[in-house]
């Protein structure tokens, strides 16, 4: 029972360069599958698949209708029964393919609504205290003494000076007499 010798990998070289002659352990991924076959699907939602398509039954039927006897592979007299048993072979990989991708999008809408849904939560929070500190500001200021309270207060306050003032000056008056 000997172990796997990995003597022969470098680690001095990247990944990619090494030379696998085996693919990798196990089987492949689920994503590597889902997105081979997303870009199946895509590719068959294009206009350039139905033209492709098209050509491919016409060449098809045209050959043969028009080449000798000898050399035809799907008979007109029997319906062309092999390009009938292509199509629906096609036709059967193709609807599940579509379905595998669409349940894909799928699970990546249900992950993007959600990701939207968390987002939506932490703006709503950061805009609630925001809005808490905002007001919380607002008390602040209010409580804060502005230009025109200390103009005035320092006004009363020379006002009564100068009113102390006069009155000693006239008591000290009073006092000399």
């Amino acid at each position: 029972m000997a172990r796997d010798s990995r003597s022969d990998v470098r680690l001095d070289s990247p990944k990619g360069l090494r030379v696998r002659v085996l693919p990798g352990r196990g089987r492949p991924s689920r994503d590597r599958f889902g997105r081979a076959t997303e870009a199946i699907a895509r590719g068959m939602g294009t206009p350039y698949f139905l033209v492709a398509l098209t050509v491919f039954c016409a060449v098809w039927i045209v050959y043969n209708t028009i080449a000798p006897v000898g050399i035809r592979f799907d008979s007109q007299a029997n319906g062309y029964t092999v390009l009938t048993l292509v199509l629906s072979l096609q036709a059967s990989y193709a609807a599940p393919l579509i379905l595998l991708a669409q349940n894909r999008q799928d699970d990546r809408d249900r992950v993007q609504v959600e990701q939207d849904r968390q987002r939506g939560e932490r703006n709503l929070a950061d805009t609630e205290y925001l809005a808490r500190e905002v007001v919380a500001l607002r008390l602040a200021i209010k409580d804060m003494a502005s230009k025109d309270f200390i103009r005035d207060e320092l006004r009363t306050l020379l006002e009564e000076l100068s009113q102390r003032e006069g009155d000693e000056q006239v008591a000290g008056g009073a006092a000399r007499d």
